[in-house]
């Protein structure tokens, strides 16, 4: 029987390629390769980025899917005026590691060496979740590279004590049986939390969908085992960059009030929007209206530097 999920990727990824952007195998360095969904034509000359170029735009996943799953909607809003760059993540799509190490620092520096390999200078990070605590972390070790970012759904770091709040409050015994589904039921689970919308498809849907997208389950509960910050390390980092928390109203997981403490504390530069009828999957939710405030905070940063 056909897989519906793998049999709607092809034409997905067609869509994606009509919008300008292609996949790159960038090895980052021997055993650690990371697939990037990037422009065919990056634009430089005598390898530097010239006065023409678009503004790079980061879109950064979360943990229940790969980067063209979790962006398709931002990826044809954005593509006219940026240059948009898609990455998987370790152990996500295509992109892997022989390295032991499992945390976002290790996520942040290797997305950072794979755009500087295509090219990349200076960039616009856009994170969702699991994500976003992955461009926090980038802007906070590279802020030659990155100068802004927006945040959606996410945290700084994931302190132990939040994250067992978290999980009470939600009715999860660890952060893999959330986001590491193994049954339908722990699927539909996922995507009730999610969601504000009550959506229901049927199972086939969710088996053919647990087939395809939760791989590499052994390499994928480490990574959440490395985003557990004990609370007496716990910090939020003082950013010089703007910072743009763009928020699902109905967001169950990281809460509005999560939001408005991290404005106050992440940097004097950073504001906070909220989307009505809208959770944790506001951008896939209300992908209108997301978009909407996306380019309105873009279109507030300053030209790209030349």
């Amino acid at each position: 029987m056909v897989n519906l999920v793998a049999a709607m990727m092809p034409p997905l990824h067609g869509l994606v390629k009509m919008a300008g952007i292609s996949p790159h195998a960038v090895e980052i360095e021997p055993g650690t390769v990371m697939n990037i969904w990037a422009p065919k034509k990056n634009r430089m000359r005598n390898g530097k980025v010239g006065t023409h170029v678009k503004r790079a735009i980061v879109l950064v996943h979360g943990f229940a899917g790969n980067g063209i799953i979790t962006w398709p909607f931002q990826v044809w809003s954005l593509r006219k005026k940026y240059a948009v760059y898609v990455p998987d993540l370790l152990f996500f799509g295509g992109s892997s590691t022989a390295r032991p190490e499992r945390s976002p620092v290790l996520q942040a520096e290797c997305l950072a060496k794979a755009l500087r390999k295509l090219g990349v200078e200076r960039c616009t990070v856009v994170g969702f979740s699991y994500g976003g605590i992955v461009a926090f972390k980038m802007a906070e070790l590279h802020p030659e590279m990155v100068e802004a970012v927006v945040a959606s759904g996410s945290e700084t770091e994931l302190s132990e004590s939040f994250s067992r709040d978290m999980l009470s409050r939600l009715r999860f015994s660890s952060l893999s049986e959330m986001l590491l589904p193994e049954s339908v039921e722990g699927c539909k689970a996922l995507l009730r939390i999610g969601m504000h919308k009550k959506l229901s498809f049927p199972n086939r849907l969710y088996k053919d969908f647990l087939q395809v997208m939760f791989v590499h389950t052994k390499e994928r509960a480490e990574l959440l085992e490395g985003l557990i910050v004990l609370d007496k390390d716990t910090k939020i980092p003082k950013l010089s960059q703007k910072i743009h928390l763009l928020w699902g109203e109905e967001d169950q997981i990281f809460k509005q009030e999560l939001a408005q403490h991290m404005r106050e504390g992440v940097g004097e530069k950073a504001t906070y929007e909220s989307i009505k009828k809208g959770g944790h999957l506001v951008h896939l939710e209300r992908p209108l209206a997301y978009n909407k405030c996306l380019n309105h905070f873009l279109a507030s940063l300053l030209p790209p530097h030349t």
